[in-house]
């Protein structure tokens, strides 16, 4: 019965997935024509046409993704790999925790490898085919190396400690996996700026002149008190741009992407810096990792509760008796559930995105350099201006440009 289901959730996430970019894909064909009346003035005819046709070769991409993804599941779960992997390893290296969190470790990698081709089309067929891809190969592959690097230094350890809370704290022992879990995302995020991101791009501080002086005006009328503005080298590997802010405290630093400083003037650049001050004053950071600590609890609940059924391992040919191939399936099952409340995470995070516009707009006195910020990035980025609102509410965590425009001009108050 729990196979059925099991199969089931898989398929039905399958379809939709399917049937939600086929929907967005005829809403977007419905506005190929002319450029909308809303948009006239902010985009050109031969960009709205090249943003249709980006739009639509990552949706055929997205047809296809999903039905490969859903059959290597399927042939994952049922077909015996995990076990035979988890007895390979327990002969060979025992059943300490150190042996288990290498199988753990060996089991992502090789879970992650069939996504593989994919990320490599998207890069090197698709993002370059419009002009976005800015990488090297070489590039490419280092950062995955380096990526698997980190995970070995960074997470194995982090595996490790949670079996070994298992052996120590009896049936409690989730409780304290997640106090571990949870204190390992607040260490990263205190360490990542100054030890991890450098490992991946380089960071240079922002040169004296009108538009330093303006930012850290900024930061300075609004209280957000950063130590230096740096430009990150985002150009090295797309033609994508973005702006954020970085550690806590002491530590926090503004980073701008090299390629927004050469796409938007200076007073653009003012008022998406403090859109990103809005998130930190309205304590959405804060939120939102309280949000992630109960949900990453409760997770860990369930799994401690999955752990203790043996019909759970049974029904994937494994035995009862560790807690090893829950942790794992758990990791493979839970995307199945989640995914259905990503409309209600996503109107969450929408709610805090105009919340943080209309700060921006009342800090720097006025909507217009936000909008004008928002249109030259949304046409930069060719980004999709008419999605089907069903397609958005699952797949879009930042609110459309039409929808911004609205509430910005509406003023406060006013965006539900």
């Amino acid at each position: 019965m729990f196979v059925a289901l099991v199969i089931a959730l898989v398929a039905v996430r399958w379809a939709a997935q399917l049937w939600l970019e086929r929907l967005n894909g005829r809403n977007v064909r419905a506005h190929s024509g002319a450029v909308p009346e809303v948009f006239k003035g902010s985009i050109d005819p031969p960009t709205y046409r090249k943003s249709i046709d980006y739009t639509l070769a990552k949706g055929r991409l997205s047809q296809v993704e999903p039905s490969y993804d859903a059959a290597v599941l399927l042939i994952v779960l049922f077909s015996g790999l995990l076990p035979w992997g988890m007895r390979l390893f327990t002969r060979r290296l025992g059943g300490s925790a150190a042996a288990m969190a290498a199988f753990l470790f060996a089991a992502g990698i090789v879970l992650a490898l069939p996504s593989l081709p994919f990320d490599w089309y998207h890069q090197f067929r698709l993002e370059a085919r419009f002009g976005f891809n800015t990488t090297t190969q070489r590039t490419w592959w280092l950062d995955r190396v380096k990526g698997l690097l980190l995970a070995l230094v960074l997470g194995f350890p982090l595996l490790w400690l949670i079996l070994k809370l298992v052996e120590w704290m009896g049936p409690w022992w989730w409780l304290w996996a997640w106090g571990a879990l949870l204190g390992f995302q607040l260490l990263m995020a205190l360490l990542a700026p100054a030890l991890i991101l450098p490992l991946f791009n380089k960071f240079t501080p922002l040169p004296e002149g009108s538009l330093r002086q303006r930012l850290l005006a900024l930061a300075e009328r609004t209280g957000f008190h950063a130590r230096r503005v740096q430009v990150m080298d985002g150009s090295k590997r797309s033609r994508h741009s973005n702006a954020f802010f970085t550690g806590f405290g002491k530590l926090r630093k503004i980073v701008l992407f090299d390629t927004l400083i050469q796409q938007l003037a200076e007073p653009e650049l003012e008022a998406v810096l403090a859109h990103e001050i809005g998130h930190s004053k309205k304590k959405h950071v804060l939120k939102m990792l309280i949000a992630s600590a109960v949900g990453s609890l409760a997770a860990f609940y369930v799994l401690a509760l999955l752990a203790g059924q043996s019909w759970f391992y049974r029904s994937f040919g494994f035995e009862p008796g560790s807690i090893v191939p829950a942790l794992l399936l758990f990791a493979l099952l839970s995307g199945m559930v989640t995914f259905w409340f990503s409309p209600v995470l996503h109107w969450w995070s929408r709610r805090y995105e105009y919340e943080a516009d209309a700060f921006a707009a009342e800090v720097t006195r006025g909507a217009e350099a936000l909008i004008g910020a928002l249109r030259k990035l949304d046409e930069k980025n060719l980004s999709n201006l008419t999605p089907h609102p069903l397609y958005s509410g699952f797949y879009y965590s930042h609110p459309t440009l039409l929808e911004r425009e609205q509430s910005l001009r509406a003023g406060p108050n006013t965006s539900s």
